[in-house]
């Protein structure tokens, strides 16, 4: 096996960065005198289900949900939650009641998934378990929670590129062998482009167009490490600005012209890093507590060995922008480190029970290089395989004089097995397959792991319970829930 390894600076930042950072912490800290707030960072490459975990993580502390494993509400020390209105009026609330009016609906359906900054606060009630608790009363903690799309983080390792450098590792990915079907169109419009000719802004526009193309593509198929620039893919309110109107361009031999395309798209480039990835990553990013990193292992998993390998890559370089390491309590009014950091497998649900430590096995096998640069930093790190909602069950058939452990669902319509194409009614038992006992086999071999892999709907009927609350059934998030806040709530 071939030991990959990854010496990746967190993004650098300006003495104005810092001042900003210092004094937004500071206004954290002043309104925090007498509750103290706790500011939780959810994030997660495509489609690895942020809404669903927090609209999971937010009802079941609402409703005191079946949370066993969270040790605030199984030693009865939990009071309450509620929501509360967040501080800063400029950032969109996530959307909580919309997303479980979705999963409550008739039929169920899954919430949209995340395409811009959402936060959220919660004001959580609890005895502490401490001695001197019974002469204080109860304690009281704002957990804030900041959701943000998984593709804005992999613009933050772009803070410490150049557009020389960014270039040459883009056009490089895009130039590999397996690249050539999600690529080929920015390739052959780039090859009929002279890079040092006059700027013109319909040959950017032209250039960008078929890069996002290319980007969405590679989006498609699983490929993560060539998603860079982000917004390209979620633009928001940037859709066809300047910032958003550039290409990786191959470097003209000799100095660069003034007022050439490459020229422009340099500059464009280096706008897009100052007026959109640093105030991202100064006013949001380097404020965070703890961080949980959510990871569509299965998907990857059967996408295929490349994708595995891509998905290593991503979570490397995304991981190494944390700000990482225990805060100073001294300095904790100016300054803030993440000294948590929990990743998450999810899609738990489509697997049998008996695959999870492989799946949890797989997890820390991809983000082996990450764990060690936060241990060095002085964070701690766990990983769990979990579902943040449950869309399966557990059951057993017969075939061929062999028991076999099955999941039990509704596909999604439009999901394809063995040439049968599901409706989004049906409900079927699925042998899901066995993952591999080795994780090291999925990077030595290079062999794709049979998975009977699909996306199911929401479970069709949800128990309520005696207040006539939703129960949300899941996998393991009472233990993500324990790790992430419960030293705050002992």
């Amino acid at each position: 096996m071939t030991t990959r390894t990854f010496a990746l600076p967190q993004p650098p930042t300006t003495i104005t960065d810092e001042l900003g950072i210092a004094l937004a912490n500071l206004a954290d800290s002043a309104t925090g005198v007498l509750t103290p707030t706790l500011r939780l960072g959810v994030t997660g490459l495509s489609r690895a289900g942020k809404t669903i975990f927090i609209t999971a993580l937010v009802h079941n502390l609402l409703t005191q949900g079946r949370l066993p494993g969270f040790a605030p509400l199984a030693d009865g020390r939990f009071i309450g939650a509620r929501l509360a209105e967040y501080p800063d009026a400029t950032i969109p609330r996530f959307a909580y009641e919309q997303h479980l009016a979705s999963l409550s609906a008739n039929p169920p359906v899954w919430p949209e998934g995340t395409r811009r900054i959402s936060q959220l606060r919660l004001v959580l009630k609890y005895q502490s378990a401490k001695w001197w608790a019974g002469m204080t009363g109860p304690a009281t903690l704002n957990l804030d929670i900041v959701d943000y799309p998984g593709e804005w983080l992999l613009d933050l390792p772009l803070l410490g590129l150049g557009f020389a450098e960014w270039s040459a590792e883009a056009l490089a990915r895009a130039r590999l062998p397996g690249h050539s079907r999600e690529a080929g169109d920015f390739l052959a419009a780039l090859d009929s482009i002279d890079v040092s000719r006059d700027a013109s802004d319909m040959a950017a526009e032209q250039l960008a167009a078929t890069f996002t193309t290319y980007l969405r593509r590679s989006r498609e198929h699983g490929a993560l490490s060539t998603l860079p620039p982000g917004r390209f893919l979620l633009p928001g309110d940037l859709e066809g600005s300047p910032a958003l109107t550039f290409a990786p361009l191959p470097r003209p031999p000799g100095a660069v012209r003034n007022g050439s395309l490459y020229a422009m798209l340099e500059h464009r480039y280096e706008a897009y890093k100052a007026q959109v990835i640093r105030p991202f990553f100064r006013d949001h990013f380097a404020r965070l507590d703890r961080q949980v990193v959510l990871v569509d292992t299965l998907r990857a998993l059967n996408t295929g060995p490349e994708a595995v390998n891509d998905l290593e890559t991503a979570l490397t370089a995304v991981l190494s922008c944390f700000r990482q390491g225990e805060t100073n309590p001294l300095l904790r009014p100016f300054t803030r480190n993440i000294d948590r950091i929990l990743f998450a497998a999810t899609k738990a649900d489509h697997v049998h029970h008996t695959s999870h430590d492989r799946l949890e096995a797989i997890l820390n096998r991809l983000v082996a290089n990450a764990r060690k640069r936060a241990s060095f930093a002085g964070a701690e790190t766990k990983s769990i395989a979990m579902a943040g909602i449950r869309a399966t069950s557990e059951g057993t058939i017969r075939e061929g004089g062999e028991t076999l452990p099955t999941l039990v669902g509704t596909p999604l319509a439009g999901e394809v097995l063995d040439g049968v194409t599901y409706d989004g009614r049906s409900e079927i038992a699925l042998f899901p397959g066995d993952l591999p006992e080795r994780p090291d086999s999925l990077f030595e071999d290079g062999q794709p792991v049979a998975l009977n892999f699909l996306r199911f709907t929401p479970p069709q009927k949800l128990e309520r319970n005696a207040a006539g609350d939703l129960v949300l059934p899941h996998i393991r998030l009472d233990r993500a829930l324990d790790y992430l806040i419960g030293d705050w709530m002992a």
